[in-house]
Protein backbone atom coordinates (compact mmCIF):
# COMPACT_ATOMS: atom_id res chain seq x y z
CA UNK A 1 0.00 0.00 0.00
CA UNK A 2 2.85 2.45 0.86
CA UNK A 3 4.01 2.07 -2.45
CA UNK A 4 1.40 2.58 -4.49
CA UNK A 5 1.93 5.38 -6.52
CA UNK A 6 -2.28 7.33 -6.59
CA UNK A 7 -1.55 9.91 -8.71
CA UNK A 8 -0.70 6.69 -12.09
CA UNK A 9 -3.95 5.07 -10.96
CA UNK A 10 -5.58 8.29 -11.17
CA UNK A 11 -3.86 9.06 -14.66
CA UNK A 12 -6.73 6.99 -16.15
CA UNK A 13 -9.54 9.68 -15.60
CA UNK A 14 -7.24 13.05 -15.32
CA UNK A 15 -4.56 13.64 -17.75
CA UNK A 16 -1.53 13.67 -16.65
CA UNK A 17 -1.06 17.48 -18.12
CA UNK A 18 -3.77 18.75 -16.18
CA UNK A 19 -2.15 17.37 -13.06
CA UNK A 20 1.23 19.12 -13.55
CA UNK A 21 -0.88 22.44 -14.66
CA UNK A 22 -2.10 21.99 -11.53
CA UNK A 23 1.26 22.02 -9.87
CA UNK A 24 2.56 24.87 -11.95
CA UNK A 25 -0.76 27.03 -11.15
CA UNK A 26 -0.14 26.44 -7.06
CA UNK A 27 3.30 27.45 -7.51
CA UNK A 28 2.24 30.52 -8.97
CA UNK A 29 -0.53 31.43 -6.65
CA UNK A 30 2.54 30.72 -3.81
CA UNK A 31 4.40 33.12 -5.82
CA UNK A 32 2.03 36.04 -5.94
CA UNK A 33 0.45 35.82 -2.62
CA UNK A 34 3.81 36.01 -0.80
CA UNK A 35 4.82 39.24 -3.07
CA UNK A 36 1.05 40.40 -2.36
CA UNK A 37 1.77 39.61 1.40
CA UNK A 38 4.85 41.93 1.10
CA UNK A 39 3.65 44.55 -0.03
CA UNK A 40 0.54 44.64 1.92
CA UNK A 41 2.86 43.92 4.77
CA UNK A 42 5.71 46.31 3.72
CA UNK A 43 8.15 43.61 4.86
CA UNK A 44 10.78 43.74 2.86
CA UNK A 45 10.85 47.67 3.11
CA UNK A 46 10.82 47.31 7.01
CA UNK A 47 14.25 44.68 6.17
CA UNK A 48 15.85 47.31 4.36
CA UNK A 49 15.51 50.37 6.73
CA UNK A 50 15.81 48.41 9.83
CA UNK A 51 19.26 47.08 8.30
CA UNK A 52 20.25 50.83 7.44
CA UNK A 53 19.64 51.60 10.83
CA UNK A 54 21.18 48.54 11.79
CA UNK A 55 24.48 50.06 9.70
CA UNK A 56 24.23 53.62 11.27
CA UNK A 57 24.45 52.51 15.15
CA UNK A 58 26.89 49.28 14.53
CA UNK A 59 29.79 49.66 16.28
CA UNK A 60 31.83 47.71 14.21
CA UNK A 61 31.96 46.18 10.82
CA UNK A 62 31.53 42.81 10.36
CA UNK A 63 33.80 40.94 7.71
CA UNK A 64 32.12 39.20 4.77
CA UNK A 65 33.52 36.01 6.44
CA UNK A 66 31.95 36.86 9.45
CA UNK A 67 28.85 37.69 7.58
CA UNK A 68 29.31 34.35 5.30
CA UNK A 69 29.50 32.29 8.82
CA UNK A 70 26.28 33.90 10.29
CA UNK A 71 24.08 32.33 7.40
CA UNK A 72 25.91 28.96 7.52
CA UNK A 73 24.65 28.97 11.35
CA UNK A 74 21.63 31.02 10.59
CA UNK A 75 20.50 27.85 7.97
CA UNK A 76 21.76 25.22 10.27
CA UNK A 77 20.22 26.28 13.61
CA UNK A 78 16.96 28.22 12.59
CA UNK A 79 16.49 26.22 9.56
CA UNK A 80 17.51 23.10 9.45
CA UNK A 81 17.18 22.03 13.31
CA UNK A 82 14.64 25.14 14.44
CA UNK A 83 17.03 25.58 17.76
CA UNK A 84 15.38 28.98 18.41
CA UNK A 85 12.59 26.96 19.87
CA UNK A 86 13.48 26.79 23.72
CA UNK A 87 10.32 24.07 24.28
CA UNK A 88 11.32 20.41 23.15
CA UNK A 89 8.19 19.52 22.16
CA UNK A 90 7.87 22.15 19.83
CA UNK A 91 10.93 21.76 18.30
CA UNK A 92 10.21 18.16 17.65
CA UNK A 93 6.23 18.74 16.44
CA UNK A 94 7.87 21.65 14.02
CA UNK A 95 10.67 19.75 12.48
CA UNK A 96 8.27 16.82 12.09
CA UNK A 97 5.74 18.83 10.44
CA UNK A 98 8.49 21.00 8.16
CA UNK A 99 10.66 17.93 7.21
CA UNK A 100 7.33 16.64 6.13
CA UNK A 101 5.58 19.30 4.24
CA UNK A 102 9.22 19.47 2.06
CA UNK A 103 9.04 15.54 1.42
CA UNK A 104 5.19 15.45 0.80
CA UNK A 105 5.69 18.31 -2.00
CA UNK A 106 8.96 17.57 -3.63
CA UNK A 107 7.68 13.55 -3.82
CA UNK A 108 4.78 14.97 -5.15
CA UNK A 109 6.37 16.90 -7.89
CA UNK A 110 8.78 14.12 -9.05
CA UNK A 111 5.71 11.53 -8.86
CA UNK A 112 3.21 14.08 -11.32
CA UNK A 113 6.23 15.36 -13.64
CA UNK A 114 8.23 12.10 -13.48
CA UNK A 115 5.81 8.75 -13.08
CA UNK A 116 2.03 10.23 -14.09
CA UNK A 117 1.20 6.70 -15.55
CA UNK A 118 1.49 3.47 -15.17
CA UNK A 119 3.50 2.84 -17.81
CA UNK A 120 6.77 4.18 -16.20
CA UNK A 121 7.07 2.55 -12.50
CA UNK A 122 7.66 4.98 -9.83
CA UNK A 123 10.56 3.51 -7.35
CA UNK A 124 9.03 2.06 -4.39
CA UNK A 125 11.30 4.57 -2.21
CA UNK A 126 9.57 7.57 -4.24
CA UNK A 127 6.21 6.42 -3.30
CA UNK A 128 7.10 5.53 0.15
CA UNK A 129 8.50 8.84 0.58
CA UNK A 130 5.01 10.32 -0.28
CA UNK A 131 3.18 8.54 2.23
CA UNK A 132 5.92 9.27 5.06
CA UNK A 133 5.90 12.93 4.56
CA UNK A 134 2.36 12.73 4.55
CA UNK A 135 2.34 10.69 7.90
CA UNK A 136 5.32 12.82 9.39
CA UNK A 137 2.81 16.31 8.28
CA UNK A 138 -0.24 14.77 10.13
CA UNK A 139 1.96 13.65 13.35
CA UNK A 140 3.64 16.71 13.95
CA UNK A 141 0.37 19.22 12.65
CA UNK A 142 -1.89 17.09 15.07
CA UNK A 143 0.69 17.18 17.79
CA UNK A 144 0.90 21.27 17.42
CA UNK A 145 -2.92 21.54 17.02
CA UNK A 146 -4.54 19.53 20.05
CA UNK A 147 -1.25 20.16 22.37
CA UNK A 148 0.97 22.94 21.46
CA UNK A 149 -0.86 25.52 19.77
CA UNK A 150 -0.74 28.98 21.75
CA UNK A 151 -4.28 29.53 22.68
CA UNK A 152 -4.92 26.30 23.79
CA UNK A 153 -1.88 25.76 26.07
CA UNK A 154 -1.78 29.15 27.69
CA UNK A 155 -6.00 30.27 27.42
CA UNK A 156 -7.53 27.10 27.40
CA UNK A 157 -9.05 27.20 23.80
CA UNK A 158 -10.66 24.19 22.85
CA UNK A 159 -8.98 22.71 20.36
CA UNK A 160 -12.13 22.54 17.82
CA UNK A 161 -12.36 26.42 17.73
CA UNK A 162 -11.07 27.89 14.71
CA UNK A 163 -9.45 31.16 15.18
CA UNK A 164 -10.22 32.38 11.49
CA UNK A 165 -6.85 33.36 9.71
CA UNK A 166 -4.73 32.40 12.37
CA UNK A 167 -5.16 28.73 12.07
CA UNK A 168 -5.75 28.67 8.04
CA UNK A 169 -2.12 28.06 7.32
CA UNK A 170 -2.00 24.68 9.95
CA UNK A 171 -5.44 23.70 9.14
CA UNK A 172 -4.92 23.27 5.48
CA UNK A 173 -1.57 21.37 6.24
CA UNK A 174 -3.37 19.03 8.09
CA UNK A 175 -6.51 18.45 5.81
CA UNK A 176 -4.07 18.26 3.05
CA UNK A 177 -2.07 15.19 4.37
CA UNK A 178 -4.91 13.49 5.64
CA UNK A 179 -6.90 13.46 2.59
CA UNK A 180 -3.77 12.81 0.82
CA UNK A 181 -3.20 9.37 2.51
CA UNK A 182 -6.92 8.88 2.86
CA UNK A 183 -7.25 9.01 -0.54
CA UNK A 184 -4.06 6.73 -1.49
CA UNK A 185 -5.18 3.82 0.74
CA UNK A 186 -9.20 3.72 -0.36
CA UNK A 187 -8.39 4.89 -4.13
CA UNK A 188 -10.08 1.39 -5.35
CA UNK A 189 -13.39 1.82 -3.39
CA UNK A 190 -16.17 4.20 -3.52
CA UNK A 191 -14.63 6.80 -0.91
CA UNK A 192 -11.45 7.40 -2.91
CA UNK A 193 -13.06 10.19 -5.11
CA UNK A 194 -14.53 11.82 -2.00
CA UNK A 195 -10.96 11.45 -0.42
CA UNK A 196 -9.12 13.27 -3.69
CA UNK A 197 -12.02 15.69 -4.23
CA UNK A 198 -11.22 16.81 -0.79
CA UNK A 199 -6.99 16.32 -0.99
CA UNK A 200 -7.27 18.66 -4.35
CA UNK A 201 -9.84 21.22 -2.37
CA UNK A 202 -7.69 21.80 0.84
CA UNK A 203 -4.51 21.93 -1.40
CA UNK A 204 -5.84 24.29 -3.39
CA UNK A 205 -7.07 26.69 -0.17
CA UNK A 206 -3.56 25.77 1.26
CA UNK A 207 -1.57 27.13 -1.33
CA UNK A 208 -4.16 29.78 -2.87
CA UNK A 209 -4.55 31.20 0.73
CA UNK A 210 -0.68 32.54 1.01
CA UNK A 211 -2.22 36.64 1.20
CA UNK A 212 -4.30 35.40 4.03
CA UNK A 213 -2.24 33.02 6.27
CA UNK A 214 0.67 32.47 7.60
CA UNK A 215 2.52 30.04 4.87
CA UNK A 216 4.55 33.18 3.64
CA UNK A 217 6.06 33.68 7.03
CA UNK A 218 8.38 30.73 5.64
CA UNK A 219 9.95 32.83 3.32
CA UNK A 220 10.87 35.82 5.92
CA UNK A 221 11.71 34.19 9.06
CA UNK A 222 15.21 33.02 8.15
CA UNK A 223 16.06 36.52 6.99
CA UNK A 224 14.93 37.71 10.20
CA UNK A 225 16.73 35.30 11.78
CA UNK A 226 20.15 36.55 9.96
CA UNK A 227 18.99 40.27 10.13
CA UNK A 228 18.86 39.11 14.48
CA UNK A 229 22.40 37.84 14.68
CA UNK A 230 23.85 40.66 12.47
CA UNK A 231 22.66 43.05 14.45
CA UNK A 232 24.32 41.28 18.16
CA UNK A 233 27.16 40.68 16.45
CA UNK A 234 28.04 44.69 15.07
CA UNK A 235 26.80 45.59 18.43
CA UNK A 236 23.98 48.17 17.24
CA UNK A 237 21.46 45.37 19.00
CA UNK A 238 18.31 46.74 17.04
CA UNK A 239 18.92 50.05 19.73
CA UNK A 240 18.30 47.62 22.46
CA UNK A 241 20.50 47.95 25.75
CA UNK A 242 23.69 45.73 26.32
CA UNK A 243 23.53 42.46 28.36
CA UNK A 244 25.66 44.13 31.31
CA UNK A 245 26.88 41.68 33.99
CA UNK A 246 24.87 43.53 37.10
CA UNK A 247 27.98 42.85 39.12
CA UNK A 248 30.76 44.32 37.24
CA UNK A 249 31.79 47.66 39.20
CA UNK A 250 32.14 49.46 35.63
CA UNK A 251 28.75 48.79 35.11
CA UNK A 252 27.68 49.61 38.53
CA UNK A 253 29.87 53.21 38.34
CA UNK A 254 28.03 53.66 34.64
CA UNK A 255 24.34 53.05 36.25
CA UNK A 256 24.61 53.88 40.01
CA UNK A 257 20.52 52.82 40.68
CA UNK A 258 22.02 49.03 40.54
CA UNK A 259 24.23 49.14 43.47
CA UNK A 260 21.33 51.54 45.50
CA UNK A 261 18.58 49.57 44.89
CA UNK A 262 19.80 45.75 44.72
CA UNK A 263 23.29 45.49 46.57
CA UNK A 264 26.85 45.11 44.65
CA UNK A 265 26.08 41.41 44.22
CA UNK A 266 22.55 41.78 42.85
CA UNK A 267 21.27 38.46 43.65
CA UNK A 268 19.78 35.90 40.60
CA UNK A 269 16.40 36.74 39.64
CA UNK A 270 15.06 33.38 38.39
CA UNK A 271 14.01 31.95 35.13
CA UNK A 272 10.50 34.48 35.44
CA UNK A 273 8.34 33.77 32.89
CA UNK A 274 10.01 30.30 31.57
CA UNK A 275 9.91 29.04 35.26
CA UNK A 276 7.00 26.56 34.18
CA UNK A 277 4.77 25.96 31.34
CA UNK A 278 1.97 28.82 30.86
CA UNK A 279 -1.40 26.32 32.45
CA UNK A 280 -2.87 29.10 34.25
CA UNK A 281 -6.34 29.15 32.38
Amino acid sequence: MLTNNPFAELSAFVSPAVMQWYVVLMIILVVVGTILDMMHKQSAKYFFENAKRAEKDAKRQLSGGEKAGLAIHTVTNEILTSSEFNNTHRRISHLFTMYGFIIFVVMSAVLIFSYPTPDVTAPALVTLLWHLGAAMLCFGGYWFWFDIRVDVAAEGVKWYRFNGRGDLFIVGLLAMATFALLWSFTQRTGAGWLFFVLFVTSSTVLFGSVYWSKFAHMFFKPAAAYQKKTTIEDGSRENLPDDYDLTDPAVQAKFPDIPEYMGTNPPYMGLGISREPPRHY
